[in-house]
């Protein structure tokens, strides 16, 4: 059986909560594209990626939770390792969802930032995990 630290634990738990929140976003998209919201162009690709983001990065991030387990990594690196691709999970869909808002709008607003920093912090979680791993 499968050992979790109590922050992993408590950690897996509350992301699984979380997966009620990607589903309302689902309930959403079928108002968007059953043409019972008006929306651009625009909206409607930034709202599909970014409930797709959500949905693939909370799946992974758990996974990273678990897998951060099984590395001998310590403080910030093990945060990092265990927590990045949930916090990616956060940011990316947030970029998405923020920058698309506003009747009309057809190019993003300020918070596509997000997204590059959403990527960066994936980027900085999965390197930080498969060194970890790798590395025993």
């Amino acid at each position: 059986m499968l050992e979790l630290s109590d922050p992993a634990r408590i950690t897996a738990g509350i992301v699984l909560l979380t997966v009620v929140g990607v589903e309302s976003g689902g309930f959403f998209l079928l108002k968007v594209f059953g043409g019972r919201l008006v929306t651009t162009d625009l909206q409607k690709s930034f709202y599909r990626a970014g409930h797709a983001h959500a949905g693939v990065l909370v799946i992974l991030g758990l996974l990273c939770v678990l897998l951060a387990e099984a590395t001998n990594l310590t403080g910030f690196a093990h945060w990092l390792a265990a927590t990045g691709v949930l916090w990616a999970a956060i940011l990316m869909p947030a970029g998405f969802f923020l920058s698309a808002m506003g009747e009309g709008r057809t190019t993003p607003g300020r918070a596509v930032v997000l997204l590059p920093v959403g990527a960066t912090v994936l980027a900085a979680g999965v390197v930080m995990l498969a060194v970890g791993l790798l590395l025993g």
